[in-house]
């Protein structure tokens, strides 16, 4: 661990704005990333993604703005420390090397402190495959390899992009728990972009929803959807009594009908109100309840939500 560990923003960007020729790609773009988060960077393509992650490594330079990781510039990350590195979404390592070549390689280029190349291969579950020359390897393999590279140095925080494309099941799967592992077990900050909604709301503690060049939202998990409504479907009977009912109820903003009036599905907006509470009330009041199915937000529905409003 290096001096940084102190800092509690891993990364802080204020402002910055990136431009391409007269065609500006990040605008007055503001984010910040905390130590121990697993931090999903989500936008539609062309919003700005891999340009700003590009920026956070220095690998591109920005025209306004600032920028800092682990309290450095961009362009003083490449040091030697090892304590922040970037994995894109096409593994790039040298296709004639062996794994463990590259691992070797990493390891003297890299500051200290650093992993043995043999214990990062057990690490990612490619032990079997040292010998094998990258260009050998499977899509998955390849990605793994490249994930051990960058932990030869046992960095701070790691920046991914699209690190599922091209994976199957299993291989989504070790990745997932490979970031969770790392995550709790030696506090090493992610900052990730995914089209996988999916899969980022499976592993990520913050989000960060990118449009049009700027944040348009970005907060924990549990403070973007706090805000965000509910969604509970009841199949019952005797549709237009209950609707009177739950719309005179408090904590439902909404209640609409669909169906006969013996056999309806009522799709009701939760403010401040739980399932169990509207079943009692119908089953009281009479009203035979067939089935009651709750909806709580996801991250594709926030996404849609702030892409069609802005």
């Amino acid at each position: 661990m290096t001096g940084a560990g102190t800092i509690e923003q891993v990364l802080s960007i204020a402002a910055l704005e990136k431009r391409y020729g007269n065609t500006r790609v990040l605008a007055q773009l503001d984010l910040t990333v905390q130590r121990g988060a697993i931090h999903g960077l989500v936008g539609l393509n062309g919003s700005g993604k891999t340009t700003t992650l590009e920026c956070v490594l220095g690998m591109q330079t920005f025209q306004a703005g600032e920028l800092t990781v682990l309290g450095r510039a961009p362009s003083r990350l490449w040091q030697g420390r090892g304590d922040v590195v970037g994995i894109f979404d096409a593994p790039s390592l040298h296709p004639t090397l062996t794994v463990r070549q590259v691992l070797e390689h990493a390891r003297l280029i890299c500051g200290q402190p650093v992993r043995s190349p043999a214990e990062v291969e057990t690490l990612l579950g490619i032990s079997r495959y040292s010998n094998y020359k990258i260009k050998q390897l499977s899509l998955g393999n390849r990605r793994r390899a490249s994930i051990a590279q960058a932990l030869i140095g046992q960095p701070e925080f790691i920046v991914l992009d699209e690190p599922f494309n091209g994976l199957d099941a299993g291989g989504v799967d070790d990745v997932l728990a490979l970031i969770r592992q790392l995550n709790l077990q030696h506090g090493t900050t992610f900052l990730l972009s995914s089209h996988q909604l999916a899969y980022l709301e499976n592993i990520c503690t913050d989000f960060a929803i990118l449009h049009q060049g700027h944040i348009a939202l970005n907060g924990s998990v549990d403070t973007l959807f706090r805000d965000q409504h509910t969604q509970l479907n009841v199949r019952c009977d005797q549709s237009a009594k209950a609707c009177a009912l739950l719309t005179a109820m408090s904590g439902i903003s909404s209640v609409t009908s669909a169906g006969p009036d013996e056999d309806a599905l009522l799709t009701l907006t939760l403010d401040n109100i739980d399932a169990a509470t509207i079943n009692s009330a119908l089953v009281h009041a009479g009203i035979a309840v067939a089935g009651l199915e709750l909806q709580k937000p996801s991250l594709a529905q926030l996404f849609h939500n702030i892409v069609e409003t802005h």
